[in-house]
């Protein structure tokens, strides 16, 4: 099976671009499991509470992947916890920077902060977008993964990222 990750910071399109990549392709995708981890919280997160979404991601990919056909599109890998743990808390659980290591997507989709800011409770950030980008753009270089850059509207940014994952199924027959 071959697994697209979409990351990148808050309120980029990465929920949207995954569903419309989903349709497209007849397959299933992976939301993002912090959303709901966090809305069924009841007080605010905590270091402790990363490793929890971390593996609730991991368990949530690994169920829906069994109902996927030969391609599979993931809302928010490892990467984003990372980032986000590392941002609020100053560091990252071990566990999660080891599976993040062993993470095996063929291609990743860094999404561009040219969509207008979204505000949801669950964002935090509206005035770091850049800042973020950037660290996405470093991580993704450390840990030598094939990634695209997708940037534009809505409409621009399907077809760029479609054209980017037909390249990854010629690439992979």
């Amino acid at each position: 099976m071959l697994k697209v990750a979409i990351t990148g910071p808050e309120s980029t399109g990465k929920s949207t671009l995954s569903e419309q990549l989903a349709a497209h392709y007849n397959t299933v995708w992976v939301p993002e499991y912090a959303r709901t981890y966090i809305g069924a919280l009841g007080r605010p997160y905590t270091l402790q509470d990363i490793e929890a979404i971390a593996r609730g991601q991991l368990a949530l990919e690994e169920r829906l992947s069994q109902q996927a056909t030969d391609l599979l599109f993931v809302d928010t890998d490892l990467l984003v916890i990372k980032i986000w743990s590392e941002h609020a808390f100053g560091s990252c659980p071990d566990w999660v920077l080891q599976q993040l290591k062993q993470q095996d997507y063929n291609l990743y989709l860094l999404m561009g902060v040219d969509l207008p800011w979204e505000p949801d409770p669950q964002r935090e950030h509206p005035h770091l977008r850049q800042y973020f980008y950037d660290w996405y753009k470093r991580e993704l270089e450390a840990l030598q993964v094939p990634y695209v850059e997708v940037s534009g509207q809505h409409a621009s940014r399907l077809e760029k990222a479609l054209r980017h994952v037909d390249n990854m199924l010629r690439q992979h027959p």
